[in-house]
């Protein structure tokens, strides 16, 4: 039975769909088998694994809101062990369309279900907002991996996610933990990002992964050519980290 992993926050820009791809894809690679659902309406981690938005017919949004199976919208990717639920722009309808829908909630959590028992883990990329989706995303998880800068703003995002997490947790899903915080675009010279951490392991020493993930040029330019990170460059210091944090990961559950 596959667990359902969400990559959640509602700050933009902070890597949240850079670590869903690329843990995703590091966990196929080292031989999970692994889908990973694109739950935002921007579509970035589905071109992010090479699928052409263009070109996809049943996505995230028809699984949802029941026009098609679960099944039917599953694309395997030419990547290891690795497929995806796609997203267009018309996942944003769903925002709307769910809004008067008894147990709209648990809308993603059905879609789950029924496909869990194919996977070894099912990776949920959030939208950047704590809208219907991303309860949905929280509601249908058995964890929440947070990626988060090293920044003020962010430790602030971190309190508002979190008490999304016990609401929801207290509300719809009271299987629902953190299962970590993951560091992105890490700069260890820096005394605001080394202060950060210190905020950090005050209170979520046990969540923090081992290993932040550091800025680096390789990882901003592999999706530009829709392939994750281990593929891109398999020996660059981006892809060694999220393959290190994949494997902690699968050590963590």
């Amino acid at each position: 039975m596959g667990k359902v992993i969400a990559f959640a926050n509602q700050k933009g820009g902070v890597g949240k769909t850079t670590s869903a791809v690329n843990v995703a894809a590091a966990l196929g690679y080292i031989g999970k088998a692994v889908l990973l659902i694109d739950c935002d309406p921007q579509g970035n981690s589905t071109s992010g694994v090479g699928i052409r938005k263009k070109d996809v017919r049943m996505t995230t949004y028809d699984a949802v809101i029941g026009r098609a199976k679960p099944s039917e919208c599953i694309i395997a990717t030419k990547y290891k062990n690795l497929s995806v639920m796609p997203a267009t722009m018309s996942l944003a309808g769903a925002e709307f369309e769910l809004v008067d829908e008894e147990g709209r909630e648990a809308r993603l959590k059905n879609v789950c279900d029924e496909v869990k028992t194919c996977f070894d883990y099912i990776i949920i990329d959030c939208p950047p907002s704590l809208g219907i989706l991303t309860v949905n995303s929280l509601v249908a998880a058995n964890g929440v991996i947070i990626p988060m800068q090293c920044e003020y703003y962010s430790l602030e995002g971190l309190s508002q996610l979190m008490m999304s997490i016990r609401r929801v947790k207290q509300s719809f899903n009271p299987e629902l933990e953190i299962t970590g915080l993951i560091l992105t675009m890490f700069n260890g010279r820096l005394n605001l990002t080394m202060q950060v951490v210190e905020e950090l392991k005050k209170y979520y020493a046990n969540k923090l992964f081992s290993t932040p993930v550091c800025r680096s040029v390789r990882l901003t330019e592999a999706p530009g050519f829709g392939q994750p990170i281990i593929y891109y460059d398999r020996y660059c210091k981006g892809s060694l980290e999220y393959l290190k944090i994949a494997q902690e990961l699968t050590e963590r559950i």
